[in-house]
């Protein structure tokens, strides 16, 4: 029943989240123009509910500079320190909200990961893709990127099987906390977060 209703209250949330944020979306709007040549926002396809792919959509906190090559530059050279601040203080997902406007994310759940990494779970891994993904979720509140591969999905796996109004509420409470406080967060979390490669369990 709860997720009938878990769909209406994403929708209206993340509605008025956006009119009440909009002052401060629409700054860093305009300064990601011009900093990154009119290319405000970054889109990267993920697997959502039942593997559905998707577009997230995030503010653009790196550069495209690439090599004489043409390969682009490796990730802590591309980074800016607008994208560095944005990041700290977690305001580059703000754009995710119209994810969950579109219906392909919800405010709470298991982050949404690469599609390189669905070939690499086992079956208890792959029950993190029975909900939608969420903005935040229990793994976030449970330690972020400063935990293991193995214990984010142990996370994410527990917040399928039990959640409900009550556990959505304390999660939006507490990843408001932890984004205050940065607690649980690896400064360098984006840019040297282990890639995942499977894992021997299950």
């Amino acid at each position: 029943m709860y997720k009938y209703i878990k769909r209406i209250l994403d929708f209206l949330v993340a509605l008025i989240g956006l009119i009440i944020i909009s002052p401060i979306f629409i700054i860093i709007l305009i300064i990601l123009m011009v900093i990154n040549n009119g290319k405000p926002f970054f889109f990267q396809a993920r697997p959502g509910k039942k593997e559905k792919i998707f577009n997230i959509i995030k503010f653009k906190t790196m550069t495209d500079k690439k090599d004489k090559k043409g390969q682009l530059l490796p990730v802590d050279s591309r980074l800016t320190k607008t994208g560095i601040f944005l990041r700290k203080f977690s305001l580059d997902e703000i754009p995710q909200l119209f994810n969950v406007l579109f219906g392909s994310m919800s405010l709470i759940g298991p982050r949404p990961l690469l599609i390189k990494y669905l070939p690499l779970y086992n079956d208890f891994q792959k029950r993190r893709h029975n909900v939608k993904p969420g903005i935040t979720g229990w793994a976030q509140i449970n330690g972020r990127n400063a935990i293991s591969w193995d214990q984010k999905f142990e996370y994410d796996i527990w917040y399928v099987d039990n959640q409900s109004f009550i556990v959505d509420l304390k999660i939006l409470l507490l990843t408001a906390k932890k984004v205050i406080i940065r607690e649980g967060v690896n400064n360098q979390e984006n840019l040297n977060m282990p890639t995942f490669t499977g894992s021997n369990k299950g």
